[in-house]
């Protein structure tokens, strides 16, 4: 079976939910001196990281995801979860002395979100690579350490492998010269709304410009659904309706997932982008990145209630 490579950061999210919303306590005009706290009376710890939640989110679809990430000494937990769920970690290398990656994420009643990251042994992820992975048939570059986003791009470009890239919140650590390289090498590239006017204001490229140099430029639009550009045009995806709104973290990466699936199954490219909405909608009805649980069949029957036509 074809296997896609994901690499990016396995990372623990402490979720905390605010019961109000940020722009209450927020004083635009004094954001230069901003001291604030806000009380979180419910807290929980999740599976997470880019890399991991793709990697779940695939498999969920029946596809075989390979995860490609440096953890550390309190990754046992996550193991166990993983191997429970048949996703294979040949490829995560433990770095004794470090703390896996961490998440700390606060949630308003807006579902705005403050993250604070604390990178632990993913700045090791440059100690991977590509070419040590057999039989890959497509990969993606998700937010990592600089060094190892910077040299999965170069090593997927050189074994002829294609692959999205996926800069996120990663973005700021590079400067234009860089994402325009790696944009280049990419056979996709993945952004949100917010993500695709920094890509735009730093590499001095405009959408047309992006789509011009890959097969396909996805940017996603939260609820209002997303759009693939391509040469052949621009395809509007609609969002997916979720039966209720739970919690957004993870949404992008189940979408991303989705996008994998359908594109490594040869499907259009409306297709996929529709697979990917509808990965967003199932995710957001559920706490945390990866306790959603469904099969294959279940999902094909809702592709099927949600737009009107059969996956297969």
């Amino acid at each position: 079976m074809s296997r896609a490579l994901i690499c990016g950061s396995l990372a623990y999210d402490t979720i905390m939910v605010f019961q109000d919303q940020f722009k209450n306590h927020i004083l635009p005009d004094k954001v230069h001196i901003l001291n604030v706290s806000f009380f979180v009376p419910r807290m929980r710890r999740e599976f997470g990281g880019c890399a991991g939640n793709i990697a779940y989110n695939l498999k969920l679809l029946g596809g075989s995801p390979v995860p490609m990430a440096t953890v550390g000494q309190d990754f046992e937990p996550y193991r166990e979860h993983f191997e429970a769920c048949g996703i294979p970690l040949t490829h995560v290398k433990v770095v004794p002395d470090l703390y896996t990656a961490q998440a700390f994420i606060t949630t308003d009643l807006d579902d705005n979100q403050i993250t604070a990251f604390h990178p632990g042994a993913m700045m090791r992820s440059f100690e991977n690579h590509v070419a040590d992975v057999p039989d890959v048939a497509f990969g993606i570059v998700g937010p990592d350490s600089y060094e190892a986003m910077l040299q999965n791009c170069d090593e997927f470009s050189a074994a002829g492998i294609p692959f999205i890239f996926d800069p996120g919140q990663a973005m700021p650590l590079f400067n234009g010269e860089e994402l325009r390289r790696m944009i280049e090498q990419a056979t996709y590239v993945t952004v949100n709304d917010y993500e695709s006017l920094l890509m735009s204001d730093k590499t001095g490229l405009s959408v047309k410009d992006i789509t011009e140099r890959v097969k396909g430029y996805i940017i996603t639009r939260g609820d209002k659904g997303s759009e693939i550009h391509t040469a052949g045009g621009l395809l509007q995806i609609p969002a997916a309706d979720a039966i209720r709104v739970v919690d957004p973290t993870g949404c992008g990466d189940a979408y991303r997932a989705g996008l994998i699936f359908g594109l490594m199954k040869g499907m259009d490219m409306a297709t996929a982008g529709r697979i990917a909405s509808l990965m967003g909608a199932l995710k957001i009805e559920n706490l945390g990145p990866q306790n959603q649980r469904f099969g294959y069949a279940e999902f094909a029957l809702q592709f099927k209630q949600q737009f009107g036509y059969a996956l297969d």
